[in-house]
């Protein structure tokens, strides 16, 4: 997961954000018509944030009937601001070009986060039209800032100078980050092919917002109801929280299997009734892909055209080709060397973990073959015989409460962060259900952010596990401070019932607040350097996961939810020893939607039929026929419902790397994960820099080299390919 701000050209990587607008009162009153000036003074989607610490969203404010009419002044404000900048009669400067640009577009900032709120945590039936007809009018919006040859001529003028501009290197960094963005956006096509860009921009954003809607409606749509003899297996916690799934949906006495992972996972993992297994299964991965009005198939192939037409424009072979000029992994050749190099022993790994399973379900006269709606099944089963493990010994232990004050002091502990909770009231939300905590230094006392948590599933909440930046970090106009969330999809449990929750999705949580960390850790003077390149942004979140099984954080936050007891140190054994535990399913599953994701962006998409592509290109790599892909094609939002993973779903492995490498170091430090003198190289050279350095020399600072694949490989179990001679 991951929010991208569409405004101001920020949207660069999750938890970007745009800062501080110059007074439009400098942008002459004739530009704006009346329509526009009414909104800007009126409409509350618009108006500045108010409150503590700089003002925060107005949540309690937003009112969908104001949205069309905000987004629109937004867009009309921005755009004036931006041809005042492109206009300026003086010779183009940083300060009267990059940080003009930097203090523009605040209205329509605020208002997108709004628009974000529905499209993510809060869409309806009434706002998924409103989207639909939005989507398109910010594509057109964005191409007409990227397409505007006199602020094209500036910044190029800037960026051909700057060996006698005297930049900060932050400057220089970002003038070379909005330089390439311009001209990775088609700044420098002219007529014709201007004009055929930019309409397929707005194409795109119609069709990935269909794509988007669809696959929501199937997540809404398909709900699998048990009757109390068919819920066998399956823990008293999930059973509870189902009842109280199927109660909301108006089915009194039932029990809920919605069509969400968080759902179908626990599911398929315990269930004894192996039809429903199959039946929950096929409702969860034929998602999109039912041939009905929500089929996702030909919205797909229509994206790929689009898509290679837009980037053909630009003189890229491909789209993959086009997309990773930023990235760490510079080449789709150099990516794809990279999941090859994984994929093989993944694959060996997973075999051998289908033939565990089968030979115990003969052990055990199932008579049945081990089929995908088996896996989890019998890979708890297997774990159980191996390691004596079962995920309902851990539970308990495993309380949501407690294991976000795990992550507030690890936070305390390496950052030097506070969490204190604000008093419900005193900071809007969007949703009752919403916390809100202030962050603070602990040594200064200082004000350094605030986080926002939603931590359960509801209707019109999509799945998934995400963070999400309101506002960046900055300090070239005085200090801004970052506004960060965390969303999780946990079924809320029945009313005085704490939330238990197992280890996956604890990784999870802890993974999530590494990206809020990201934000509300950084100190670059700018917030367009908040960003990041895709294949590095998921490294701090994946190493934020490290600490969650440290000394520290067992002994004190792993309590049994009714006794207080510690977690016995045998079952954390466990937990450690079956560490590697069905890695094979784990990275076949990605390495199978990453692998597809790089092929749907390399090959002539002409008359391409995602089904049948699918299907033919998994034969071909050989994939296991008991594992699906995480993220089927007509599932995969990261890549069709935006451009943010597109031909850049493999970052994740890419930052498992990194991972690896990093957590060695801690490993190998005399304090271990709580290290101050590593810690602090970390957080300064890896955190709080966010992208104002180069990915790879930001980690050649912290590590004193480039990481290398042997930690993943041995993190994962699997076996370490000889080296060939020098």
């Amino acid at each position: 997961m991951r929010r991208l701000l569409m405004t101001s050209l920020c949207a660069v990587a999750l938890l970007a954000a745009c800062g501080p607008a110059a007074d439009l009162t400098s942008v002459p009153a004739a530009v704006f018509d009346a329509a526009t000036t009414g909104q800007l003074q009126t409409n509350p989607l618009l108006a500045k944030w108010t409150g503590p610490n700089g003002g925060v969203p107005a949540f309690d404010k937003m009112d969908l009937l104001q949205l069309k009419p905000a987004i629109e002044a937004g867009i009309a404000a921005h755009l004036a601001e931006i041809d005042a900048i492109a206009s300026n009669p003086a010779k183009a400067s940083f300060a009267n070009t990059i940080e003009a640009m930097e203090r523009a577009g605040e209205p329509l900032d605020n208002a997108m986060t709004y628009y974000s709120i529905w499209g993510s945590n809060l869409s309806t039936p009434e706002f998924r039209p409103l989207q639909k007809e939005l989507s398109p009018v910010l594509a057109e919006y964005q191409s007409k800032i990227t397409q505007n040859g006199r602020l094209f001529a500036r910044i190029k003028a800037l960026h051909e100078d700057q060996a006698n501009l005297k930049l900060t290197p932050h400057q220089a960094r970002l003038l070379k980050l909005v330089y390439d963005r311009f001209q990775l956006n088609g700044a420098e096509l002219t007529g014709e092919k201007r004009d055929r860009y930019a309409a397929i921009n707005k194409q795109l954003a119609e069709l990935q917002t269909k794509f988007s809607n669809n696959l929501l409606a199937d997540e809404e749509g398909w709900v699998t109801y048990l009757t109390p003899k068919q819920i066998g297996g399956l823990p008293t916690s999930y059973v509870a929280s189902a009842k109280a799934a199927a109660d909301e949906l108006g089915k009194p006495g039932m029990y809920a299997v919605t069509n969400t992972r968080s759902s179908m996972d626990p599911f398929l993992t315990y269930s004894t009734e192996r039809k429903l297994r199959e039946q929950v299964w096929r409702n969860y991965y034929s998602r999109g892909d039912n041939g009905d009005a929500h089929d996702n198939n030909t919205v797909i192939t229509q994206i790929l055209k689009l898509r290679n037409e837009r980037v053909h424009l630009l003189g890229y072979d491909t789209y993959a080709d086009w997309q990773l000029q930023d990235n760490m992994a510079p080449s789709p050749a150099e990516a794809t060397k990279l999941m090859e190099a994984v994929w093989r022993p993944a694959v060996a790994r997973a075999k051998e973990e289908v033939a565990d399973m089968q030979a115990l379900a003969n052990s055990e006269k199932a008579n049945l073959t081990i089929e995908p709606w088996d896996y989890r099944f019998y890979a708890e089963k297997v774990r159980k015989a191996k390691y004596d493990l079962d995920g309902e010994q851990v539970k308990p232990y495993l309380q949501l409460d407690k294991l976000r004050e795990a992550m507030f002091f690890v936070a305390g502990d390496l950052f030097g962060f506070n969490f204190t909770a604000v008093p419900a009231g005193t900071i809007s939300v969007f949703h009752p259900d919403v916390g809100v905590w202030e962050v603070t230094d602990k040594v200064s006392g200082k004000h350094v952010g605030y986080w926002y948590l939603d931590p359960y599933a509801r209707q019109g909440k999509r799945s998934g596990a995400w963070a999400s930046g309101y506002r960046s970090h900055a300090t070239f106009d005085g200090p801004v401070t970052a506004l960060v969330s965390n969303n999780s999809n946990f079924v809320k449990p029945a009313p005085g019932e704490p939330l238990l929750i197992s280890f996956d999705d604890a990784t999870t949580f802890f993974h999530e607040f590494g990206h809020a960390l990201h934000g509300l850790s950084s100190s670059v003077e700018y917030p367009g350097l908040n960003g990041g390149v895709r294949d590095y942004t998921e490294f701090h979140s994946q190493l934020l996961e490290h600490w969650l099984l440290t000394d520290k954080v067992v002994d004190q936050y792993f309590r049994h939810y009714k006794t207080g007891e510690p977690m016995p140190k045998a079952l954390i054994e466990k937990i450690k020893k079956a560490a590697t535990f069905n890695q094979g399913f784990e990275t076949v599953e990605f390495l199978g939607s990453a692998i597809m994701d790089m092929r749907y962006h390399t090959v002539d998409p002409t008359n391409l039929d995602p089904r049948v592509f699918e299907k033919e290109e998994l034969a071909k790599l050989g994939m296991p026929k008991e594992i699906p892909m995480r993220h089927r094609s007509t599932q995969f939002g990261h890549i069709f419902s935006n451009e943010g993973y597109a031909a850049g779903y493999y970052g994740y492995l890419w930052a498992d790397v990194l991972t690896s490498d990093a957590a060695e170091a801690f490993a190998e430090a005399p304090g271990g994960y709580y290290d101050k003198e590593l810690a602090a190289k970390m957080v300064a050279n890896l955190f709080t820099v966010r992208n104002a350095v180069d990915p790879g020399e930001a980690y050649r600072a912290f590590r004193g080299r480039d990481a290398t694949m042997d930690a993943l490989l041995r993190d994962r179990g699997f076996p370490i390919p000889v080296k060939d001679a020098q």
